[in-house]
């Protein structure tokens, strides 16, 4: 019913303007499931600046982020390190100072063809990752390699009864040697009342 049967192409069943496209596979990712708050939001942010032909090209940048309701540095720091950890993006531009920030892709996209990409970046770009993460992680073997027979436990050097006194029979003091002073105990002697 919201939609004008005459004219197909045009949906007003919802506001006019782009949208952010986030498939059903990342939202229902294991990865994605396991990611924090800010991460959850910094991966609409990056995915928001998608338009035709730059993935590849989007920035997470302080300076970015700020006019966008970003305040925290250590925030940011931490959400791209989770996404890129979970493979939802792709580092393929390295930033430094004093005002080249970093480029990223989301890796739910092929990577775009862009100028300026550092070396390796479209060769170690993994299209899917976030979802090949889980599937590794879920059919990962966790038994050991020798089996899962009972092993015992036991010291390296068996379990003979070990011995309580120290191997050369007692200890013996090297000097002579008395706590007090030379001089007698200060307490022992006498208050001459002068202080």
């Amino acid at each position: 019913m919201g939609r004008d049967r005459r004219n197909k192409s045009k949906d007003t069943g919802r506001i006019a303007g782009g949208f952010i496209a986030l498939p059903w596979s990342v939202v229902d990712s294991q990865a994605y499931m396991e990611l924090s708050y800010p991460a959850k939001a910094l991966l609409i942010e990056i995915d928001r600046q998608f338009v035709r032909d730059n993935n590849g090209r989007m920035l997470a940048s302080r300076a970015y982020l700020k006019k966008r309701g970003w305040k925290s540095q250590d925030v940011i720091t931490r959400a791209l390190r989770e996404l890129i950890n979970a493979k939802l993006i792709h580092k393929t531009v390295q930033g430094h100072r004093p005002n080249k920030a970093s480029w990223f892709a989301v890796t739910w996209r092929r990577l775009d063809r862009i100028a300026g990409y550092d070396f390796g970046a479209s060769e170690n770009f993994n299209f899917g990752g976030f979802n090949k993460m889980a599937i590794k992680c879920e059919n990962t073997n966790l038994k050991p390699l020798s089996g899962t027979g009972k092993l015992k436990i036991v010291p390296c050097n068996g379990v003979e009864r070990a011995s309580h006194e120290p191997p050369e029979s007692t200890v013996v003091a090297f000097y002579n040697t008395t706590l007090a002073p030379s001089g007698g105990h200060h307490l022992d002697m006498p208050s001459t009342g002068e202080e």
